[in-house]
């Protein structure tokens, strides 16, 4: 599969649908995005949204996050999400390898992410990578009702 990773910087309507396929793969929880939402994201300056697109189609998104902190510049990968047809066929490693180039060039201390244990070809890749699992808790307040 021929797939290309690119920065978005404008919300399409291809983008809009893209998360809309997308989104209930990840997460049963996840609201759909309506324009302004995905526009809101990928102008936010903290956020650098990728995409992995073949001829025909979006098929993986990942959207890195950077903050500048008192103790340096921190990045972190979220929402990390490839079509079910598309899995198993490399598009998360280059979505991810993306993201870590852009978070060493823009000289982020440590990029973080967070893996369901169930997703084991996920959490595969990620070792694969170089990440490590963190002895730390991670704690959740939910916002909104």
């Amino acid at each position: 599969m021929d797939v290309r990773v690119e920065i978005v910087r404008e919300a399409s309507q291809e983008l809009v649908d893209t998360f809309g396929r997308l989104l209930p793969q990840l997460s049963s929880t996840a609201k759909p995005l309506d324009h302004q939402a995905v526009q809101r994201m990928v102008t936010c300056d903290a956020n650098t949204v990728l995409i992995a697109r073949t001829a025909e189609m979006i098929v993986g998104t990942l959207t890195l996050v950077m903050l500048p902190l008192p103790s340096g510049l921190r990045a972190r990968v979220e929402d990390v999400v490839v079509n079910g047809a598309a899995r198993g066929q490399g598009v998360a490693g280059l979505l991810t390898e993306e993201a870590l180039r852009i978070a060493r060039e823009a000289g982020a201390r440590t990029v973080d992410l967070t893996s369901r244990p169930d997703r084991a070809a996920a959490n595969r890749l990620y070792e694969r990578l170089g990440f490590r699992t963190r002895q730390s808790t991670v704690y959740r307040l939910p916002l909104d009702g």
